[in-house]
């Protein structure tokens, strides 16, 4: 445990970070379930849930979560499986 006054206090402001981290972190990894499960189904409903994923990795990208390049590469898999077969 910290002793002094300032780590005391960086310790309060670190677990408040970690429980908003791990929520936008979770957050990213349900909307990129949620649109894969939708992947074969109509177009419309694949469009509005990759809409969403896009969202939530940027917002996580933004925050500082996941590093930029890590969401640009999450999101182009997640386009390339969700693009149909030809």
């Amino acid at each position: 445990m910290p002793n002094l006054q300032n780590a005391k206090k960086a310790l309060r402001v670190l677990d408040r970070k970690r429980v908003l981290n791990d929520k936008r972190r979770k957050a990213v990894k349900e909307t990129i379930k949620s649109a894969k499960s939708v992947a074969g189904s109509d177009k419309k409903v694949v469009v509005e849930t990759l809409a969403k994923a896009y969202q939530a990795i940027d917002k996580a990208a933004k925050r500082g979560v996941i590093k930029k390049n890590t969401a640009n590469r999450r999101k182009a898999r997640l386009a390339k499986s969700l693009k149909p077969a030809k």
